[in-house]
């Protein structure tokens, strides 16, 4: 209502619209930037002098900042306004992207995201190997599907990184990890202050580092990201933990999503300790975005 009402009021004569990154504000906020000036820019062809590509890294930006964060459902800078699972969907968006997006991602400095799961077709999986630069027949497809439908089906959540295993499986291709890890080490304590050492091994040279955090994961996580540095800037932009059986001894399934050069990609781990499961996703994801760079240079 307060996006129709500043549009409303600026059609009308206003000449000036308080606007602010992700509606953030006081009580229940205030009208989004980023949906105002998309509105007017894609209905009504009116240009601001707002850089469109820099709308969803502002957003990050802001939401990293404030500690706000963005809802996924949120329109343009949300997590889902480009991603689709569904294959009636991908289907559609093959045919013409306009089905299901009134504006093309990059205008928004965005990527379109294709989530595979138990509702996804072939469409989708096609789609997903493409941007993976994976050519494969319609057997090996339909080979591919069947497997990835079996991990939906349990109720997990697909990741790219999934996907090019479950690919590379079917085609028969070995991809050996460029980044291998040999050593970890994490101290924790009520009196000490998290702290973690890391050995790897990167492109056959060994790298230690080590990484203090606000617990023993995000410690864990900062050496691997100091260790890796040379070879991947990554960033961790978001991270989910789910408990997979009952107990002090469950099994802990880590879903994360990291981003590199534009280019993102979900990795999963799953360990009955939760930081070799956030550690093992990040470097699955790591790999991945490696492997990926490289086929396309």
């Amino acid at each position: 209502m307060a996006t129709a009402n500043t549009v409303s009021a600026l059609r009308a004569g206003a000449n000036e619209a308080h606007v602010t990154i992700n509606g953030i504000g006081e009580r229940a906020g205030n009208t989004s930037l980023e949906e105002v000036v998309m509105v007017l820019n894609s209905l009504y062809k009116h240009k601001t002098k707002i850089d469109l590509k820099g709308l969803y890294t502002t957003s990050r930006l802001v939401s990293r900042l404030s500690g706000i964060p963005v809802a996924p459902n949120k329109a343009i800078v949300g997590g889902n306004a480009f991603t689709h699972e569904a294959g009636i969907h991908v289907h559609g968006l093959l045919a013409n992207t306009a089905t299901y997006e009134p504006i093309t991602p990059e205008l928004v400095g965005r990527e379109r995201r294709i989530v595979l799961g138990k509702h996804a077709g072939k469409s989708s999986v096609v789609l997903a190997l493409k941007e993976l630069g994976i050519a494969a027949s319609e057997k090996q497809i339909d080979d591919i599907v069947a497997r990835m439908k079996e991990l939906g089906d349990k109720g997990k959540r697909v990741t790219d990184a999934d996907l090019q295993t479950i690919a590379e499986t079917v085609l028969g291709i070995y991809q050996e990890a460029k980044v291998k890890l040999e050593e970890l080490t994490v101290v924790a304590g009520n009196t000490v202050m998290p702290t973690a050492s890391i050995r790897l091994k990167v492109n056959g040279d060994h790298v230690v580092e080590a990484g203090v955090g606000t617990g023993p994961v995000d410690a864990a996580i900062n050496a691997l990201k100091k260790a890796v540095s040379g070879v991947a800037d990554i960033h961790l932009d978001e991270y989910h933990v789910d408990a997979i059986t009952g107990g002090t001894d469950a099994l802990v399934e880590v879903w994360v999503k990291l981003s590199k050069g534009g280019k993102t990609i979900t990795a999963r781990g799953a360990r009955t300790d939760i930081i070799m499961a956030s550690v093992e996703a990040v470097l699955e994801g790591i790999n991945r975005l490696i492997q990926q760079e490289n086929k396309s240079h």
